[in-house]
């Protein structure tokens, strides 16, 4: 293949993939009423589960109680952003709810909620360290959400070894 044709080929497919990522944010967003879909909350719990692996509660019936709290606190903080952010929002997880979006975003072939934690912890560093910006951006914003999100509850303190604040 000629030079012409590889760029003819990556302007159609870019332009193929932000239409198609378009109209999936449209057809299936990752919020809906300022709170996150039955999509987003999948994401986002394989994500938390995957970055908060080590500071969760040991048992499964603890892990899946300190997720639902992390979901409900998301949606909290969901709550307080502009609806710029919450767009934003909103179109990341619709991405990463979708197989193509989840595979060319973090390479993640399995859903979020199905993939090994390691398996999604590595697809969330390669985001990480991605000399992509957008990967990188998408990255830092998710763990920024889901670690704001689980830690504002006190009861998640001890993990870190904060005792709370001092009384006065």
């Amino acid at each position: 293949m000629r030079r012409r044709g590889l760029l003819t080929l990556g302007l159609v497919s870019a332009a193929v993939l932000a239409l198609g990522g378009g109209a999936l944010a449209l057809l299936a967003p990752g919020l809906q009423d300022g709170k996150l879909s039955p999509r987003g909350r999948d994401v986002m719990a394989g994500i938390g589960r995957a970055m908060l692996d080590g500071s969760l509660p040991a048992g499964e019936p603890a892990v899946a109680a300190a997720l639902e709290g992390l979901l409900a606190r998301v949606d909290r903080l969901v709550a307080s952003l502009p609806p710029h952010a919450q767009s934003e929002l909103s179109q990341l997880l619709a991405l990463l709810g979708s197989t193509g979006g989840r595979r060319a975003l973090a390479g993640l072939g399995d859903d979020w909620h199905t993939a090994p934690v390691a398996r999604r912890q590595e697809a969330l560093q390669a985001m990480r360290i991605s000399g992509v910006a957008l990967r990188q951006q998408a990255y830092h914003a998710l763990h920024e959400i889901v670690g704001s999100a689980y830690f504002s509850e006190p009861a998640t303190w001890r993990a870190l070894g904060y005792p709370g604040p001092l009384p006065i």
